[in-house]
């Protein structure tokens, strides 16, 4: 996937949860946040921000969307929303072998009361997936999440379902980052995330993770990590 143009600039601080203040060219100007979570290790003041500005004559409040954190070492996206675009590349030009018997991939397809990422469709059935964006590494291990969700919890329990109707069902963690060699659920953060996470494996749903390549200019779904219950 593509970035547009990007512009630099500087963090300064968050707001609240969307909202946070960044330095472009010495001037302070609101940034929209794409990601709930606490993102601790990325929102630091004086880390380096690539920025997306907001289109000419957008009715909003922000002037730009926060897209990549520079923390010295790597870069990072900073989007929860991304990962299903990588996963969608990476799925059209069969890069994903273990899901390569599925010939048709449809995005955002509802099954019970949750909206799953997509469906996948072949000569075998279906396969229900859900990605999952990690942000949080910690000694090269990508951890997820870093704050609790009951949305992440409620998916996971809506592909267990899945399993038993007899469908195939994944979860798909996306560490937006290059530099992670595993990853992990992290128990710290949301022990139920985790728990619900081993009972789904436990059940027959497929856990995979995925580190990706990021540049100033794209972010790539490269090599899949090993994933540690």
């Amino acid at each position: 996937m593509r970035f547009p143009p990007l512009i630099e600039g500087r963090f300064i601080k968050r707001l609240n949860r969307f909202a946070a203040l960044v330095d472009v060219e010495r001037r302070e100007y609101l940034a929209h946040v794409p990601n709930s979570g606490r993102m601790g290790e990325l929102l630091v003041p004086g880390f380096r921000v690539l920025l997306l500005p907001a289109p000419p004559g957008a009715n909003r409040k922000t002037s730009f969307d926060l897209v990549l954190v520079d923390t010295g070492s790597a870069l990072s996206s900073a989007d929860a929303r991304l990962p299903n675009k990588p996963v969608a590349e990476a799925l059209n030009r069969k890069r994903m072998p273990q899901f390569a018997s599925y010939p048709v991939a449809r995005s955002e397809q509802v099954f019970g009361d949750s909206r799953l990422d997509f469906l996948l469709e072949g000569p075998g059935g279906k396969c229900y997936v859900e990605t999952k964006s990690v942000t949080l590494v910690e000694d090269g291990v990508g951890l997820f999440p870093d704050a609790p969700t009951i949305r992440g919890v409620k998916h996971l329990r809506s592909l267990m379902a899945a399993r038993e109707e007899g469908h195939e069902a994944a979860v798909v963690f996306v560490i937006q980052r290059a530099d992670a060699e595993a990853f992990a659920p992290h128990d710290v953060a949301d022990p139920l995330l985790g728990a619900t996470l081993r009972e789904a494996v436990a059940a027959g749903v497929d856990a995979w993770a995925y580190r990706c390549r990021v540049s100033e200019q794209c972010i790539v779904l490269a090599d899949e990590v090993p994933v540690r219950i």
